[in-house]
């Protein structure tokens, strides 16, 4: 067996050796050579996996230790016999802290109360969900917009799109990225929005338009983006004016890596049968990369804000990337992941 693997990808270096042939790459530099007698390939995000990069390959599986699988072209896999493996929900705590350390952060800066306040969560999956349980736990109000899970479970526990725009006072976007969801934050999106609303995006910088974005500030609340079009050629403008801007790293905690990998490594293990790696996880290296817990019931705003802003300091990786934003990918493939917080 061979197997090619993105040599970013944490825990996974020495996991294959006893099984096969490894080879590590860079997710920019795997190219078609690379394939031609693998079996399988791990990924992320970057390496952009269709038939210029498989074309007569031996691949026969694809793990992609994330989320998402737009990089990966399904139909055209799916015509070749190639399975396509993701790790669901894997990033899914990482990007809920990174939301509320953003809100909780932002909101303390610029003096806004949070009491009382509607978040709007576009896309309930995975993250979504993680998102819509922690803005439970502490107090907010919440809005759900799903589309495809509404045809599925009914209307009751969902909103329509223009509902949740104008209710909302936080707007925060988790799609997958797709026909129906591409570009779909335009000038009308934002336009329905209230006037004030904060808008969030740690989703896929392709969900927004980034020009109806620039147009809509003057009437828009604190905006965050983690995500963004073309990346990583950053929209500079929009770097410029936004509260809170990071590179695509709002799922880059220690245990969404570790999952991520997890997820990757038991697919490959199940679908060539290597029994030892059935139930694989990476162990946690030091003390200080546990998940942490948290009661903040009975915190005011500013407590919460400090407890947030202690175990992820947003405001360190907002400022490193305005200071190089040309970093873009260095400043993500050396980033310290950080620990998840649990609230109780």
């Amino acid at each position: 067996m061979k197997l090619v693997i993105d040599n970013a990808i944490p825990f996974i270096h020495g996991v294959f050796e006893p099984y096969g042939t490894v080879v590590y790459k860079e997710c920019d530099k795997i190219g078609p050579e690379d394939l031609k007698d693998a079996d399988a390939l791990i990924t992320r995000t970057r390496t952009r996996c269709d038939a210029a990069l498989l074309e007569g390959s031996a691949v026969k599986i694809i793990a992609t230790a994330t989320i998402g699988t737009d990089h990966v072209d399904l139909n055209w896999c799916d015509a070749h016999g190639i399975l396509v493996r993701n790790a669901a929900g894997c990033n899914a705590g990482g990007v809920a802290q990174y939301v509320f350390s953003a809100l909780y952060g932002t909101a303390s800066r610029r003096s806004i109360s949070l009491a009382g306040k509607t978040i709007g969560i576009i896309g309930v999956g995975s993250v979504g969900h993680r998102v819509e349980n922690m803005g439970q736990n502490l107090g907010f109000r919440i809005l759900r917009n799903d589309p495809p899970r509404e045809a599925v479970e009914g209307p009751f526990e969902f909103c329509s799109l223009d509902t949740l725009l104008q209710q909302a006072d936080i707007v925060t976007l988790h799609v997958p990225l797709n026909d129906s969801t591409r570009y779909m934050a335009d000038r009308a999106f934002f336009k329905k929005m209230k006037p004030g609303a904060f808008f969030i995006n740690a989703a896929r910088g392709e969900v927004v338009d980034e020009q109806a974005l620039l147009e809509a500030l003057p009437r828009l609340g604190p905006v965050i983006i983690d995500t963004w079009d073309h990346e990583p050629d950053v929209n500079r403008e929009l770097l410029e004016r936004v509260a809170i801007a990071t590179p695509h790293i709002a799922g880059y905690s220690y245990q969404g890596k570790q999952n991520g990998t997890a997820a990757a490594v038991r697919a490959i293990a199940h679908y060539f049968g290597i029994q030892p790696l059935f139930e694989f996880f990476p162990q946690t290296e030091h003390p200080e990369d546990e998940a942490v817990r948290l009661n903040l019931r009975g915190k005011t705003q500013g407590e919460i804000a400090a407890v947030f802003q202690y175990n992820y300091p947003i405001f360190t990786d907002d400022f490193m990337f305005r200071l190089h934003p040309e970093h873009f990918e260095k400043l993500r493939s050396e980033y310290r992941y950080r620990r998840e917080v649990y609230l109780e």
